[in-house]
């Protein structure tokens, strides 16, 4: 399916240890036509065989940048106009289900134990979370991501 043309999304990945979290985070952002993937901190970045088992090639071709800090990347990213949306579960949190998405829009994904970091937080144009209906507090972040941002691309095509 081609679509005419989309608003900006880009994904801001802050301190995703897993490799195999960052190739899924790649070949979801290739369906999803996302604009740029950045990662900071302790993201892996590629050429890395972890990230290619999970990606299936997607890193090859998707934008991606690294800095090592996500905060001065959000800074950045906001001097350009650009929404920042974290996800992640805090007392702020909007269900994602009742979010109204701006563009361009950088959705940002936090840490597999410690979520998006406090100082992102603070940044953060709004923040949004996913219910949890079950034991567990949260969802794997690949997963959690990639739920989140099919619902902001619905909103995303002209």
């Amino acid at each position: 399916m081609r679509l005419k043309k989309a608003y900006p999304f880009y994904v801001i990945c802050d301190n995703i240890r897993s490799l195999e979290n960052i190739g899924s985070i790649f070949r979801t952002a290739d369906a999803l036509g996302i604009n740029k993937i950045f990662l900071c901190g302790i993201c892996g970045q590629p050429p890395h065989p972890k990230i290619s088992k999970t990606a299936l090639g997607a890193e090859k071709w998707i934008a991606w940048e690294y800095k090592k800090q996500t905060w001065k990347m959000v800074e950045e990213l906001k001097r350009d106009k650009v929404f920042i949306v974290a996800l992640e579960r805090a007392k702020k949190s909007l269900s994602y289900l009742k979010f109204k998405p701006k563009f361009p829009m950088a959705l940002v994904i936090g840490n597999e134990i410690k979520g998006v970091s406090k100082p992102v937080l603070k940044r953060a144009d709004k923040i949004i979370t996913l219910p949890m209906f079950g034991r567990k507090e949260s969802l794997n972040v690949a997963v959690a991501f990639g739920i989140t941002a099919y619902e902001i691309n619905k909103a995303r095509y002209l």
